[in-house]
């Protein structure tokens, strides 16, 4: 006998061909058996039997402080070169070679470290030739490098060359006090910090037994979905099969939330590879050395005349705006605190008494009523409660102590 199913799947629609395989390969017995699984599996992900909101909620919130702690991490010379530029002094060729070098040395660093834990900088530089021909090191230096036996990450040798060539330039009167060395030390090591714990987010990733588990939950979630979310016979009156749904919108929707969700904690796991969405290490690392530069040797010394501003003989200096921005709602407002229009006055019996000052009667400062009218609300609010509590009896012995 021909079976006929051409209406069947005459439109294409989701889940077209399991019906058609339900309906018409699986006998009255074994239609029974799936409709029975299906509930059961539809009543486990309906109660929430596999926490996913927990586990994907925690895993993402561990990922995106990751992300965002590796950020914050990055090492940025800016605070560095300030205090370079502003007490390792000389404007001769001496001069400007200690701070330029004491700047490399702190550039190069940087790079070694994000050589080492990105993708995008590695193929940059994959080997230290590479950091030569960048003009980040010097032949020299190389030899120094490899001249120390160790079997670990070296990034830190440039900074302790920058700390004794800090040293020789205090020993020659470069900078001028202890003081200023150790603000120099403060901000190496604040730098230093920042490399060392780039590293070791890279050495400590997400446990991977935890990452295994929130895949896993989401998964078999959905697989369970899958099957418990299917559309049953509703002549036999199960709860919540009254409408067929061609497209299970909101199971779809709850894929694209759980499953979108586990895609973002992937992508940002591991922000120094090749993604659109990963750092942009290289622009990072010319951006530094360029600025670093100006700021020790173009920058240094180099001010513009020290002249009279424009409100020089002005009382008050008032701020400017433009006729298009204009002072705004608030320019009116004075920073004097919530209570600037009050003042206090002492009443005759001694007893301190606040009473509107002359800006209350002008109608300036209008939230300042609207605090005064809240502050009334609620006191008519407590003596209804507490008339409420007294059940509102006339003869009520807490009456006096409710008016009061």
């Amino acid at each position: 006998m021909t079976v006929s199913y051409s209406l069947e799947v005459a439109n294409a629609r989701f889940g077209g061909f399991s019906n058609v395989f339900y309906r018409y390969t699986l006998t009255s017995r074994q239609r029974d058996l799936f409709e029975r699984i299906a509930l059961y599996c539809d009543h486990f992900t309906n109660t929430n039997f596999i926490p996913v909101s927990f586990v994907l909620g925690f895993y993402v919130t561990l990922a995106f402080n990751r992300w965002w702690g590796q950020y914050t991490s990055f090492p940025l010379p800016d605070n560095l070169m300030m205090v370079v530029s502003g007490n390792v002094h000389g404007r001769d060729e001496r001069g400007r070679l200690l701070r330029r070098t004491l700047m490399r040395y702190a550039h190069l660093s940087s790079v070694l470290i994000l050589r080492s834990i990105s993708t995008r900088v590695r193929k940059r530089f994959p080997s230290l030739e590479h950091i030569v021909d960048a003009g980040f090191m010097t032949a020299k230096d190389v030899e120094k490098l490899e001249s120390l036996n160790s079997d670990f990450n070296k990034y830190w040798m440039p900074l302790t060359w920058f700390s004794n060539l800090a040293a020789e330039a205090r020993e020659e009167g470069r900078v001028r006090n202890d003081v200023a060395l150790k603000l120099l030390m403060e901000e190496l090591n604040k730098y230093r910090a920042k490399c060392s714990l780039l590293f070791h987010y890279d050495w400590i990733s997400i446990p991977l037994v935890y990452t295994q588990v929130v895949t896993v939950a989401v998964y078999s979630f959905f697989a369970f979905c899958l099957i418990g979310r299917q559309f049953l016979n509703p002549m036999k009156g199960y709860k919540d099969h009254k409408i067929d749904l061609y497209v299970p919108v909101f199971t779809l929707l709850q894929f694209f939330f759980y499953v979108g969700w586990l895609k973002v904690a992937e992508l940002i796991i591991n922000p120094f590879g090749e993604d659109d969405d990963d750092f942009e290490t290289n622009q990072l690392i010319d951006r530094n050395f360029q600025v670093s530069m100006l700021a020790v040797d173009d920058m240094y010394q180099n001010l513009p005349p020290t002249v009279r501003d424009k409100h020089w003989a002005a009382a008050g200096s008032p701020a400017l705006y433009s006729q298009t921005a204009g002072p705004g709602p608030l320019g009116a407002l004075p920073l004097w605190g919530q209570r600037w229009s009050l003042s206090r006055q002492r009443s005759p019996g001694g007893v301190s008494r606040v009473r509107p000052g002359p800006d209350w009667e002008a109608g300036r400062p209008v939230w300042c009523l609207a605090v005064v009218r809240l502050s009334i609300q609620f006191k008519l609010l407590y003596f209804s409660v507490r008339n409420f509590r007294c059940g509102g009896a006339a003869g009520c012995v807490h009456t006096q102590q409710c008016i009061q």
